[in-house]
């Protein structure tokens, strides 16, 4: 890389002499997350959910069944916070487990009537939110958008 390609970029580096918290990505990561995050827990609660349930909810609409550590990685959360979720989730009839038929110490979750009721009503509540915060964004920039943060997730460590 150049001394002018460092140099531009190093305003975007925490540990560089220019850097101002306003170019960071991850500032804006952030803030868009916590705000996202605060208004989906208020949206949510209107219909006794959180999101860790939302983010179950919806994996399982999309896969029909998952184990819970399928679930743990695409929620990205530790295999037991999920396990403790899928379990209350079970306890109030939103997914029902079974012991894997091809490996014994694999737990299938299977989203339940109840459950699919919850992911409808889950979404009618929060539709609005994903369209007010892509307000003015065109489908391709979007896209673009999902694509840039794939990238930045596949460059991060894993732990």
């Amino acid at each position: 890389m150049s001394t002018q390609n460092k140099k531009r970029r190093s305003r975007f580096n925490p540990a560089s002499e220019d850097f101002h918290k306003e170019d960071f990505p991850f500032y804006w990561l952030a803030r868009v997350h916590g705000r996202y995050s605060m208004a989906m827990e208020r949206l949510l609660k209107k219909v006794d959910l959180d999101i860790p349930r939302w983010r179950v909810l919806n994996i399982l609409y999309e896969h029909g069944e998952s184990s819970i550590s399928e679930i743990s990685i695409h929620a990205i959360a530790k295999l037991s916070t999920i396990t403790k979720i899928v379990y209350r989730m079970k306890e109030d009839g939103l997914v029902e487990t079974a012991q894997s038929a091809t490996d014994g110490r694999v737990t299938q979750v299977t989203i339940t009537d109840k459950g699919r009721q919850a992911f409808i009503d889950m979404h009618k509540v929060t539709d609005s939110l994903f369209h007010d915060s892509f307000r003015g964004l065109t489908e391709a920039q979007i896209r673009k958008l999902n694509q840039i943060l794939a990238k930045i997730f596949d460059n991060l460590p894993e732990s």
